[in-house]
C-alpha cells in the first residue's frame, strides 16, 4: 500500500490511538484533515490497513505502556462478559484485536432473542446505562465503569443484536483473524498473552 491510502491509514491510526476513535470515524476525520473531502470510498484504506498502522504506531510510541493497558481492559471485559453471560456476549473492537489503549472503549456485542432483554437484564442487575444507538442501527447501551488497574473510568458499549446475527458475525477477516470472540475465546487469548 502506498500513496493516498497509506497516508490516510497512518493519519487514521494516530487518531485511533491518540483520540480513541473507531476506524470508520478515524478514516473520515483523517480524510478531512488531509483536505481530501472528495475522497472516494475506494481510496479510503481498509480496516486491516489502518490496524496495521495502529500496530506500528503502538510499537513506536507506546510499547512500554500499551500491553498493560490492554490487559487491564481485557480483564474488565472478561468480568463484564461473565456478568452478562446470559446474553451470549462477544468482545469486539480494539480490546479483542489487541490494539486497545486506555483511551479505547470496550465493545461487547450481546446476542438476544428479544432486544429489550438486555436492558431489562441490566436494570435487574442495578446497572445504569445510557442508550446511544443510531435510529436505524442496533441498540447500543453505554455503561461507564471504573477500572482499578487504570485508575479511571472506561466506557463500555453494549451492542444489542438479534440472536440470529451471530451466525454471520464469526466470519474471519482477510487474514483469517476473527473480528470478535466469546468468553472462552477471550480467556484463551488472555492465557496465550501471559
Amino acid at each position: 500500500m502506498s500513496g493516498i491510502p497509506q497516508t490516510l491509514a497512518q493519519a487514521a491510526a494516530r487518531l485511533v490511538v491518540d483520540d480513541g476513535l473507531e476506524y470508520g470515524a478515524a478514516k473520515r476525520k483523517a480524510a478531512r484533515e488531509l483536505e481530501r473531502r472528495g475522497v472516494r470510498r475506494s481510496e479510503l484504506p481498509s480496516n486491516e490497513a489502518v490496524e496495521d498502522e495502529v500496530r506500528e504506531y503502538l510499537a513506536l510510541f507506546q510499547a512500554e505502556t500499551q500491553p498493560a493497558e490492554l490487559d487491564a481492559l481485557r480483564c474488565l471485559a472478561l468480568a463484564w462478559m461473565t456478568r452478562l453471560a446470559d446474553f451470549r456476549p462477544h468482545l469486539t473492537g480494539a480490546v479483542w484485536r489487541g490494539t486497545a489503549t486506555r483511551r479505547s472503549a470496550i465493545q461487547i456485542e450481546l446476542y438476544c432473542d428479544d432486544p429489550k432483554a438486555a436492558e431489562i437484564g441490566l436494570l435487574d442487575r442495578h446497572i445504569s446505562f445510557d442508550p446511544v444507538g443510531e435510529p436505524d442501527g442496533p441498540d447500543v447501551l453505554r455503561v461507564d465503569v471504573p477500572c482499578a488497574q487504570l485508575g479511571e473510568a472506561v466506557s463500555l458499549f453494549l451492542h444489542v443484536l438479534d440472536r440470529d446475527d451471530l451466525r454471520g458475525g464469526l466470519k474471519p477477516d482477510n487474514r483469517g483473524r476473527s473480528w470478535r470472540g466469546d468468553l472462552p475465546a477471550l480467556q484463551r487469548l488472555m492465557q496465550a498473552a501471559s
